[in-house]
């Protein structure tokens, strides 16, 4: 039961809360409120959602899980994947950012690094290890080939 709850958009929804609390409860004054502030933060938050879109079509066609706590059935290389190695957890991170730039949570933007530091010790850095170990030597050349996040 505790691996359906400690699943990424779990943490992304409980810091998009955060957030949001901060913005309405804790406005301090600090608006941001200008036209390309919006607009950033709808690119954003829209190639984040299409970032998770694309890797996830990806893993399907692929026939391998999604889920973090899995063992994966395949190592994906291609598509968005041929580009960062964890697009799904840049998207949550693009999706954050854009948020709390649309709601004015100038605060908020510190838990930018919080967010990152978390997926990455709660998630990646577990996966990355779940890989090693079972396609050795082609996730060495893939590590070496493809940046974590970017």
């Amino acid at each position: 039961m505790l691996n359906w709850i400690d699943i990424p958009p779990s943490w992304l929804t409980f810091f998009l809360a955060v957030a949001w609390v901060q913005a309405e409860a804790l406005p301090l004054g600090l608006n941001v409120s200008l036209i390309w502030v919006d607009l950033a933060a709808g690119l954003l938050v829209g190639c984040g959602v299409i970032l998770i879109a694309l890797a996830a079509f990806e893993m399907r066609r692929h026939k391998t899980t999604i889920l973090p706590h899995s063992e994966a059935d395949r190592l994906v290389q291609s598509g968005v994947f041929s580009r960062s190695r964890n697009p799904i957890y840049l998207g949550d991170f693009l999706i954050l950012a854009g948020m709390i730039l649309y709601w004015d949570a100038v605060l908020a933007l510190l838990l930018i690094p919080i967010f990152v530091w978390v997926i990455e010790r709660r998630f990646v850095l577990p996966e990355e290890e779940r890989l090693r170990r079972k396609f050795r030597l082609e996730f060495a050349h893939y590590e070496k080939k493809v940046r974590r996040w970017m």
